[in-house]
């Protein structure tokens, strides 16, 4: 698609102009010719793996439910499609199987687990039973016990830890706790971090991740500066709400 060296992430698929999480907006992203696409997935009260980021409906669909609290056929009446424009009335939440898919043979899927453990086991034999190999498949996680959990499982498949330092720490803790992260996530052989793409990310952050061999990954960053900024710190992807703009664009600086 591109000529760059990083990986673009459409975040949630082409969410900037579709339904995030939904068919629609994970098919518009791989036809729009995305490498990777992120997309978040609960766990229903009857097992089932789907794909939203909240833990209820109530954001983008016409009704609230609780996914851990609903099984999948009450899920799908939700149309998480109208409050995003009158074309994508009676768009419905996808399961994790759907969305599998849908992905291209040399794509990748980036799936951010939202829930607990107790989607672990459930979602590995999901990932079994797919076409897709190994190298196409990456999770990420916030909770830590959940995203090591993943590794020890199936450590086959690319892990990254979530990370919100500019949210959580002030920025001179994070100086400090730097060498405390980076020995954190190689003690529990993760492959690397997708940060907040704020004001941490500096040449000197990323830098320390990749002398230790260790991927970095941000988001979300949807203008042109912010991107170029990142891209230039040395990161290895870049999640956006608008994957083929982005990707337009940066192109079109390199050329």
């Amino acid at each position: 698609m591109n000529i760059l060296s990083q990986t673009i992430i459409a975040h949630r698929g082409e969410s900037f102009d579709a339904p995030e999480n939904s068919l629609s907006s994970i098919e518009q992203a791989w036809k729009r010719g995305a490498n990777a696409v992120e997309i978040d997935v609960h766990l229903t009260a009857d097992n089932e793996v789907l794909v939203i980021h909240d833990k209820h409906t109530g954001r983008v669909g016409d009704k609230k439910l609780y996914v851990k609290k609903s099984n999948l056929t009450e899920l799908k009446c939700v149309d998480i499609g109208r409050k995003k424009s009158i074309k994508f009335i009676d768009e419905r939440i996808p399961t994790l199987i759907e969305i599998l898919k849908t992905v291209p043979s040399e794509a990748q899927i980036i799936i951010e687990i939202k829930c607990g453990k107790e989607i672990i086991n459930p979602l590995i034999q999901i990932l079994k039973t797919s076409t897709l190999r190994n190298s196409q498949i990456e999770i990420i996680a916030f909770n830590f016990g959940v995203i090591t959990e993943i590794k020890k499982q199936a450590p086959h498949y690319k892990a990254l830890w979530l990370l919100d330092l500019d949210y959580y720490l002030p920025h001179w803790l994070i100086r400090i706790n730097l060498n405390k992260i980076i020995n954190k996530v190689k003690k529990s052989n993760l492959d690397g971090v997708n940060v907040w793409a704020g004001k941490v990310i500096k040449h000197s952050f990323v830098k320390a991740f990749k002398k230790e061999g260790l991927l970095v990954y941000v988001w979300t960053v949807n203008d042109l500066y912010k991107a170029q900024n990142v891209i230039n710190y040395g990161v290895d992807a870049i999640t956006t709400d608008r994957a083929e703009w982005l990707t337009k664009q940066l192109v079109g600086t390199k050329q």
